[in-house]
């Protein structure tokens, strides 16, 4: 933990170098996506996930066990609890704290068990206590830090990605990458849908044994153009792994009810309607 003296000067320098542009280096070379484009991202992310509205910074969706917070609603498991999915939002706010950035002390102490709200019941309960107003200043007050975090976020996806695949099919698979990466807003889709649906290596991921990630997404995938068609076979391929992911899901969940919603957000990769 950074010296709580140091914090604010400290986020303020951070901060402005994050508005500047977000150069990530890992295994695959650089990411360097100009300030706008970076800033565009987290505003229609944030769209996506709470309808831009900061209230919603702080949710727990009908169905779910866990709450999902931030821009880019990343999921936190209560105490005791697990499940399939990939939980997120401690390492984001270790990401906020390694920032120089407050980090309130009783969630710090809460990040190292689990969310402090059992049920989803005593999760919208608090939505006016001192925590959780604390929480949502804390999400609002750190979006260019938590686009910057889902940015790094689909970087370290792509080598877990090439390690789930056959040795036979990764370079294809890096291929159709790049060719999304190279778009204009081409990193947009990537990013959303990494943070939407998960990379799609793991295998807790998976209904009858098939994955909705960005791995299949990619896999699906076989053109060669760039540009337009890139980013239009790249939704039309998503549609097509989430509605697989509906109908080989349990009946009880009734992910039908969620697939207009999902269209809605595919839809805006294509060609002109992120704009």
């Amino acid at each position: 933990m950074l010296n709580r003296t140091m914090r604010p000067m400290i986020a303020s320098l951070l901060t402005a170098i994050s508005l500047l542009a977000f150069t990530v280096i890992g295994q695959a070379g650089d990411i360097v996506i100009p300030k706008e484009e970076a800033t565009r991202i987290g505003e229609l992310i944030f769209y996506n996930e709470c309808a831009g509205d900061e209230a919603l910074l702080t949710s727990w969706n009908q169905g779910e066990s866990f709450p999902s917070l931030g821009i880019g609603h990343f999921i936190w498991y209560p105490a005791g609890v697990s499940g399939p999915y990939k939980e997120s939002f401690p390492e984001l706010i270790r990401f906020i704290d390694t920032s120089g950035i407050d980090i309130p002390a009783w969630l710090e102490k809460a990040i190292e068990h689990g969310a402090p709200w059992p049920s989803r019941k005593t999760f919208l309960n608090a939505q006016d206590s001192q925590q959780m107003q604390e929480l949502r200043v804390l999400l609002s007050q750190t979006m260019p830090i938590q686009t910057e975090f889902m940015i790094r976020r689909l970087h370290r996806s792509l080598p877990r990605m090439l390690a789930a695949t056959p040795q036979t099919e990764q370079e294809h698979l890096r291929q159709q990458f790049d060719r999304i990466a190279a778009t204009p807003m081409g990193y947009y889709a990537l990013v959303d849908y990494v943070n939407f649906k998960g990379e799609g290596a793991h295998s807790t991921e998976r209904y009858q044994g098939q994955g909705w990630g960005l791995l299949q997404v990619l896999q699906s995938m076989h053109g060669q153009e760039a540009g337009d068609h890139a980013l239009t076979e790249f939704a039309d391929a998503a549609l097509a792994v989430l509605s697989r992911r509906i109908q080989l899901a349990p009946p009880k969940r009734h992910e039908e009810r969620w697939l207009s919603g999902w269209t809605t957000r595919v839809n805006t990769y294509r060609p002109g309607g992120s704009r």
